[in-house]
């Protein structure tokens, strides 16, 4: 399987000037894990759960902290014709949850782990997996 196959979608982005109370608001609210940050429709950044988390917990004020203040800028990036697989082996070395995937520079989506695991394991979607194995207890 490939990248695109897997990948969630579509992908919510904001720009860097967004306050990380805003981005951390958008991510609860679709659910994500990550959100790319973009200027024209091209990637500059990536923000994370976790970078939102560590920044709270450091004491900084989400509503006058800017994205930009904690995106990794010009992050890795998967191109959509990779194999899941691959892509596992390179998010398990470097130690991502969430990659961007880009074609000619513009976004087209983020593979998470979740993703990944769905993909390798022939899962379609998590209700219908857990469903299936409470079934079987």
């Amino acid at each position: 399987m490939l990248v695109r196959e897997a990948m969630g979608g579509p992908v919510d982005t904001c720009a860097a000037d967004v306050t990380v109370a805003q981005a951390a608001k958008r991510m609860t609210v679709e659910d994500h894990g990550a959100m790319p940050i973009t200027l024209h429709g091209f990637l500059i950044g990536i923000i994370t759960e976790r970078d939102i988390l560590r920044s709270v917990g450091l004491g900084n004020n989400p509503d006058l902290t800017t994205v930009n203040d904690l995106m990794t800028p010009d992050p890795d990036y998967l191109e959509p014709e990779v194999s899941v697989e691959d892509a596992a082996e390179w998010m398990l070395a470097a130690g991502y949850r969430h990659l961007p995937v880009v074609q000619d520079g513009k976004i087209l989506g983020i593979l998470s782990m979740k993703d990944v695991l769905w993909a390798l394991t022939g899962g379609t979607d998590g209700a219908g997996a857990w469903s299936r194995h409470v079934d079987k207890a």
